[in-house]
Parts: C-alpha cells; structure tokens; sequence
C-alpha cells in the first residue's frame, strides 16, 4: 500500500524514490516511453457507433475466471467482476506501452480491461472520419454505455492517461449526479486539465522537442485520414508549427471551434472538476514536462476528487526505484491499487 506523506492543500504527496540516475523529468518520461516490452493480454476487437456515423475500436480483454454477475437474468446470483476501461493521450492508441502494460496487470488479476482507440487511432484507423480531441468526453460515454448493455451489474473504473485523463475528468464533471449509472470510480494520470497551460508548458525550453515531436505525428495522422477520405477538408498548414498553433490552423476549425483559445477553452477539464460526484482520483508529478499541474493546486475541487502528487516522475514516466514501495513500475501499481 502506497501511503501519503503529508497533505498540502489541494493535494496529498506521495512519497516515489526514482530509479537511480532517472531522476530528471526528461529521462523518466522517455524511459519509461521508451523501455516497456509488455505483451498485449488476449483480447478481443469490438466497434462503437457513434451519433455521427464514426466508429471506435476497443480492445476488450476478459480473463477465462471473470464473472458478468447480474443474477437470474445471466444464470447466477454472483456478483459481477471489476471493468477498468483504459483511455490513452495524444497520439497514442490502445497500443500504447503504457496501456498494454497496465491492461496485462488488470487481466492477470481477474479484473476486465478494455482499451479504447480514440477516433482513428489503432485498430481503429480508418473507422473515424472526425479526429479526436482532448474535448472529445462523448466518445467515452459512447464506450461506456456499450459495455454497460453488454454487462450491465460490472462495477467499471474509467481511466484516462494525459489526454485521456481530461476526456475522463471532462466526462464525469459533465454528467455529475447521473455519472453513477456507467462508471463507479474515474482516475485521470498527468491530465492537462487546463489546456492552455499544459501547451504554454511545452513551449517552454527544451519541453518543445515533445511539442514538435506531438506536431509531427499529428501531421501524419492527417495525411493518412486524407488518404483514407479523400474528400476530406484540405487544410494548408505552414511548414513549421507548434502544437498551439495547429490546433489554432487545424483542429479548432475542422471540429467546429472559433479559434484555438476557444477549443482550450470548451474542452478543458479544469472547469468542471467541482461537479464530479462519483469517486475520483487524479495522480501527477510536480515536474512533468509536458503537462503543467500547477492549477490543480488552484482548482476548485468536488469532495469526491483527490489530486495526489509526487516531487518526481515527469509525464507519465514514475519508474521507481526497485524494492522500494510500488516498485520499478511505480504508477502501475498505484493505478492498479486503486482499481481494486
């Protein structure tokens, strides 16, 4: 068990002990990136339909033990087994070594993982004609409310990750009181909450290699989507480009925001933190490169909602230090405690 160390306003610090010589943001969050060789767990593929035509693919990974419960109607009166429904960030997919790595923990313990592709991402490449944003919580209800027609007594945990976490806390801020009824628990890691900070952030110093890093993928995901619909919008964007800018030139106007401001603005987190009214817990590191947590010590936050922080660990990196509380794998066994 992972205890905190003190309490500070707005949040509890956790005590995390960095793997020797990986104590600097940087190298935790390539490292960690970067050195992971998980293998998926069994699964199997699935679609949502979305209002507007789209679809996801979600990678649904159900160990051989897991019981649906619900009682008479299913067969049995045993209670229903956990659901974790895992959202990755920003350029990422379901593929992704963080999301691998924690779905294979979930499935070895008996607990069912579902990895969601965000439009057009992973197995879903090509099913989406709209991109994905950080804006994008409906999609996630969507996933949510197809796995509760499917099995509908399984007690479900939706976390996200970077990106993935503001869609998480976006959605459960935005349903309040009726969130209940598709998810138990919400656990966001590294989320930019306010937008606007976390791309101020990365273009702050050496930070703007990941910001650069982010725009050259998201320039390829473009260019295969154009090649996929060749009907699609043409948009001309300059040759160099930070990450605020081509959300200002591209994703603002093609998903029908008034300018990059206004898209920070609307699909933002922050804002809706004070209405979360099922369990939530949102972990981040002081020092994370990418993503700048500092207003969550300023948020307006709902009695469901912990923030625990750690003094070190970069973006979704917390390699610790082997034998030490949690491990090589530190976040993992905190995300995987606090799904149990």
């Amino acid at each position: 068990m992972l205890t905190p160390e003190e309490t500070a306003p707005g949040a509890v610090a956790l005590p995390f002990e960095p793997f020797p010589f990986l104590s600097h943001p940087h190298l935790q969050t390539i490292a960690a990136a970067e050195l992971s060789f998980s293998l998926a767990p069994p699964s199997d593929l699935e679609t949502v339909t979305l209002p507007d035509g789209d679809r996801l693919a979600i990678e649904v990974s159900t160990p051989p033990a897991w019981r649906p419960g619900g009682g008479p109607a299913v067969g049995t009166g045993a209670p229903a087994d956990p659901t974790v429904v895992l959202i990755h960030g920003l350029c990422g997919s379901s593929r992704s070594p963080y999301i691998v790595r924690i779905a294979r923990k979930l499935y070895r313990r008996g607990l069912r993982a579902v990895r969601v592709n965000l439009r057009g991402c992973g197995a879903g490449r090509g099913l989406a004609r709209e991109p994905y944003h950080s804006g994008r919580s409906d999609d996630a209800r969507a996933v949510l409310e197809h796995l509760r027609r499917g099995c509908p007594h399984s007690p479900t945990t939706l976390a996200g990750f970077s990106l993935g976490g503001n869609i998480a806390l976006k959605l459960a801020g935005e349903m309040g009181e009726a969130a209940g009824a598709l998810m138990d628990r919400v656990i966001a890691v590294c989320p930019p909450a306010d937008l606007l900070a976390s791309c101020l952030r990365l273009a702050d110093g050496a930070n703007r290699l990941y910001d650069q890093f982010f725009v050259w993928l998201l320039r390829r995901d473009l260019a295969r989507r154009q090649r996929k619909f060749p009907d699609e919008r043409r948009f001309r964007l300059p040759p160099r480009l930070s990450l605020m800018e081509f959300d200002d030139v591209y994703t603002a106007p093609r998903c029908g925001f008034q300018s990059g401001l206004d898209y920070y603005r609307k699909s933002s987190a922050l804002p809706l933190l004070a209405g979360i009214r099922v369990p939530c817990r949102i972990l981040y590191s002081t020092d994370d490169p990418i993503v700048d947590n500092r207003v969550l010590e300023r948020a307006a936050l709902a009695p469901t909602v912990q923030c625990f922080r750690t003094s070190g660990g970069g973006h979704l990196g917390f390699l610790g230090r082997p034998g030490a509380a949690g491990g090589i794998r530190w976040m993992d066994e905190l995300v995987l405690e606090w799904c149990s």
